[in-house]
């Protein structure tokens, strides 16, 4: 006999085993007692939590001779058909996209069902439909037959038009609760006398993060012999890392402790841990530890806490992973040390040094004058042009790939993108804010590696992607009331409550300004 892997040899096959969504199997089963079955149901939400299964469960259900309680018989004549069943219809929408994959659907909509009352197509990941199969599918949920029933499933939600959402019944999936998936996980393990340890189910229920289907493919691949699953079997062939390793590294950063803070992040660099896996890992202990701050177990700065933590949120969805996610992690992380704690010894000063300086170097220590900033996003504005932004945005990326040896700098620019320009000024944006302090930081050594590239001097400024649509709205509105810029020295001292507005005395006539976006 063929062997079945555990996430499909365990696929509930009524309500009663179906984990965690306990309110909506139960408007599910009433509305078939009660015979209100709606023409279209949209499940959403996370992977591996039910939604295809429970929509398979249902299209049994509404056509079952003898449903039950739990759902289904599995005995009846349409029951026992299972895939042979030609009124219940599955589609891959992400490899049927197209507004012809709609129309056949829409055309079969029109033949009755072969044995069964309602005849149910189930569409997985309907987000993945063009606008004009969308549109197509619209029709249809207009005036459906009343033997038509349609069951859509999708990860992401919000990627479905509100015209088709707003036909459906909508029921939203949670990702599985780390209880519920533990005990179901010791059972299966024990009807498949599977040995494991505790503490490895924990450890394979985080990696799951809520995905009953992920978790159970990750048991399928520890138990490929009778050994006993322990928490280092979980570790060594899934390449994990220990609440007390990371716990660890946050101390360091917040004890200033560089080094450690080193060695830490090439350990897990050298051992293959996945980065997204580590950035995970550092929020849920930099929960830990704003709770242990609050409660007074910790004395550490709590800004430094909350600071750190948005970093890390924004850098999982920032962070480029066609390069080395560590350099960028490692720049991150050191921004939170205090780097004018003295050194151990020397040989530790020479391992700080040749990671942080030479052509690796950035300042990290020294602060920004918010005045040099205030004057260049100003004098950029004065001849900004949409040519000027073309031609430097052409050249970036080659830039960008011309300094890959200095590695530091490299990661800085990466994920930051060049939105405004004139002849001699760019403006750079990064969603992050401690990137974008780095970069301010360290414009003297980029602007020298922009002219060695490209021979032509430009003075550069970074701005967050939130400071730069305030500059961008401000902008506007003084086109608009033909206000015009004026160049301002950098020398002149500012008063830093000055902003754009108060600097931009004028604007240039609005036919000869060109600004991405406009």
């Amino acid at each position: 006999m063929d062997y079945k892997v555990l996430y499909r040899k365990y696929r509930p096959q009524d309500f009663s085993t179906v984990v965690d969504q306990k309110e909506i199997i139960e408007i599910l089963k009433n509305s078939v007692k009660n015979q209100k079955i709606s023409h279209a149901y949209i499940f959403s939400g996370p992977r591996g939590t039910g939604k295809t299964t429970t929509a398979r469960i249902f299209a049994k259900y509404i056509n079952c001779l003898n449903p039950t309680d739990s759902g289904p018989c599995n005995e009846c004549d349409i029951c026992n058909l299972n895939q042979d069943n030609v009124d219940i219809i599955e589609i891959d929408a992400a490899s049927n996209t197209s507004v012809d994959d709609v129309r056949e659907i829409i055309n079969n909509v029109k033949i009755a069902p072969a044995y069964s009352k309602y005849k149910v197509y189930i569409i997985d990941e309907v987000h993945m439909l063009s606008p004009s199969a969308f549109n197509a599918l619209l029709l249809t949920l207009e005036e459906p037959p009343s033997n038509i029933v349609f069951i859509f499933a999708t990860t992401n939600i919000e990627n479905v038009p509100i015209t088709i959402l707003s036909r459906c019944q909508r029921f939203d999936f949670k990702k599985i609760t780390d209880s519920s998936m533990f005990e179901h996980l010791k059972n299966i393990a024990k009807k498949e006398k599977i040995k494991i340890d505790e503490d490895a189910i924990k450890e394979i229920v985080y990696l799951s993060d809520g995905a009953l289907r992920d978790a159970l493919s990750i048991l399928d691949q520890l138990a490929f012999d009778n050994k006993k699953i322990t928490y280092d079997t979980v570790a060594n062939h899934l390449g994990i890392i220990s609440n007390k390793k990371i716990a660890s590294l946050l101390d360091n950063i917040f004890n200033n402790k560089i080094n450690d803070v080193l060695t830490i992040l090439d350990e897990f660099k050298n051992i293959n841990i996945d980065y997204r896996y580590l950035l995970k890992k550092l929020l849920d202990n930099l929960e830990i530890f704003a709770i242990k701050i609050k409660n007074n177990e910790l004395n550490y700065d709590y800004s430094k806490v909350v600071n750190l933590s948005m970093d890390i949120a924004n850098l999982i969805n920032q962070i480029n992973i066609n390069l080395n996610p560590y350099s960028l992690i490692t720049i991150i992380l050191l921004n939170y040390c205090d780097n004018e704690q003295p050194l151990e010894n020397t040989n530790d000063k020479k391992k700080i040094e040749q990671n942080t300086q030479t052509d690796d170097s950035i300042e990290e220590k020294s602060t920004f004058d918010e005045n040099i900033k205030n004057i260049r996003t100003n004098n950029c504005l004065v001849n900004v042009q949409k040519k000027y932004l073309t031609l430097i945005q052409n050249f970036w990326s080659k830039f960008i790939g011309s300094i890959s040896e200095n590695k530091k700098i490299m990661m800085l620019l990466i994920d930051s993108d060049v939105v405004a320009a004139s002849d001699n000024y760019l403006i750079i944006t990064n969603e992050l804010e401690s990137t974008v302090n780095l970069i301010n930081l360290n414009l003297e050594t980029i602007e020298n590696l922009f002219y060695k590239e490209y021979n032509k001097e430009y003075k550069m400024i970074s701005l967050t992607k939130n400071e730069w649509l305030k500059v961008k709205e401000e902008y506007i509105k003084n086109i608009k009331n033909k206000k015009k810029y004026q160049m301002i020295e950098e020398k002149k001292v500012l008063k830093k409550e000055n902003n754009i507005e108060q600097i931009a005395t004028s604007i240039f006539d609005e036919s000869k300004i060109v600004i991405e976006g406009e």
